[in-house]
């Protein structure tokens, strides 16, 4: 969607169109491309109205770490062959400092085109993929070696949350070695790397103890 959003003509013209705007799953306002869409239809007097959606932000919440304890969030892509992005990582060493606790956001991967079909012009798309919480404790532990002095190492505390607010989410508290051991299932995923914790933190943690 992000591409057809910036300079476009046809957004214009879609957006002045339009009654009202495709709900978004997830909550609305917290990246810049949401604002964009905002800014410039209310510069073109076009009425805005939100509403609002439940969204991880908040959920996570159900692990008992208090939501004003964390710092900035992150979001973790997937590696490939030829791009290794680590710029998240900086974020994650400024929280820990600051002894705050850090959501990482997993990526997914829908409706992806395939480098084959872009080159020849036509739409086929990758199956869908959605980090899992091994994967993105895999590939921060990749990055954590190649730092002189790490932020987090293979026995920092995390929380694994998976599918939260559904009946069968499932929440783990571990360190990132205890938790690539265990099979948290169908997506979608996330992680809380754990800064300091106060003692009801702790408590409410216990209840979620990997015991391995």
């Amino acid at each position: 969607m992000r591409k057809g959003l910036h300079g476009s003509l046809h957004f214009t013209s879609l957006l002045r169109s339009l009654l009202t705007w495709p709900l978004q799953p997830r909550k609305i306002l917290r990246a810049t491309t949401h604002t964009d869409l905002v800014v410039r239809a209310k510069k073109m007097g076009v009425e805005v109205k939100i509403v609002h959606n439940a969204s991880v932000m908040n959920a996570v919440g159900i692990c008992g770490l208090q939501l004003y304890r964390y710092g900035e969030t992150v979001s973790i892509p997937f590696f490939t062959d030829t791009w290794r992005p680590d710029s998240f990582y900086e974020k994650i060493r400024e929280n820990r400092n600051l002894g705050l606790h850090t959501l990482c956001l997993l990526d997914i991967r829908v409706k992806e085109p395939t480098l084959e079909s872009l080159c020849r012009g036509r739409k086929d798309y990758e199956p869908p993929r959605y980090m899992t919480i091994n994967t993105a404790i895999e590939q921060l532990l990749e990055i954590a070696q190649t730092r002189e002095e790490s932020a987090y190492t293979e026995d920092t505390e995390c929380v694994g949350l998976a599918r939260i607010g559904s009946e069968d989410q499932m929440v783990v508290a571990g360190t990132m070695k205890q938790l690539l051991l265990i099979d948290f299932g169908a997506p979608l995923h996330c992680l809380v790397i754990t800064g300091k914790t106060h003692p009801l933190e702790e408590e409410m943690l216990d209840f979620y103890r990997c015991r391995t």
